[in-house]
């Protein structure tokens, strides 16, 4: 069965003529568009417009039930329910229409990876970067799945040295699968810390 569903997603900033960049930040799991909005704004205003989708799967993080985040995709239909993911997204790059000029940037962080790196292979999004960071690349991603990128997008892998989330072995998966999909096109950027996006990394790369 199908069904009409509404959704929400977060901007910061506005498209105006000195706009060059415009993101689509893909929030981690426990998130709220809203909140993680809050990791950009160290960006120039006037050059960057941030568009920061929402997860529809929203839940409780507390017993209080003081605290709401959000999922992007659980083990359950994970096929289908990125399918729902994908359009809605086709919903949301419909609604803003950015103008082709613009430079794009893709940012997925967390869970967020998986969503990101999905979006641009299976929607041939074209972007100048590409970010992941602290998170993983799907199973079914493969080398040929981002053959359409240009020679000049930039692939980046950014994670924290004492991630709890990757471990040794892990990490080693994680990078050889990345370095074996992106090929020349792929970096990587390691920091002291953990599983946490620091904004002045991000600001220092665009």
């Amino acid at each position: 069965m199908s069904y009409t569903a509404v959704n929400t997603f977060e901007t910061l900033n506005s498209l105006t003529d000195a706009t060059s960049n415009i993101w689509f930040v893909f929030h981690g799991m426990g998130y709220l568009s809203r909140y993680f909005l809050r990791n950009f704004q160290g960006l120039p205003a006037h050059e960057n417009l941030v568009i920061a989708p929402q997860a529809p799967s929203k839940y409780y993080l507390d017993s209080r039930f003081s605290k709401i985040g959000a999922s992007w995709l659980t083990r359950e239909h994970t096929e289908r329910e990125m399918e729902n993911v994908l359009s809605y997204l086709d919903a949301v790059m419909e609604y803003i229409s950015p103008p082709e000029d613009l430079n794009k940037v893709v940012l997925g962080f967390s869970q967020g990876v998986s969503i990101a790196s999905r979006w641009v292979a299976r929607r041939k999004i074209n972007c100048q970067k590409l970010i992941l960071y602290s998170g993983g690349l799907p199973e079914e991603i493969h080398k040929g799945d981002f053959d359409f990128l240009s020679q000049d997008t930039e692939v980046l892998m950014i994670h924290g040295d004492q991630d709890p989330y990757l471990n040794p072995g892990r990490l080693a998966r994680e990078e050889e699968k990345f370095y074996s999909v992106f090929q020349g096109k792929g970096r990587k950027i390691a920091f002291e810390g953990g599983h946490t996006l620091i904004p002045s990394i991000i600001e220092t790369i665009v």
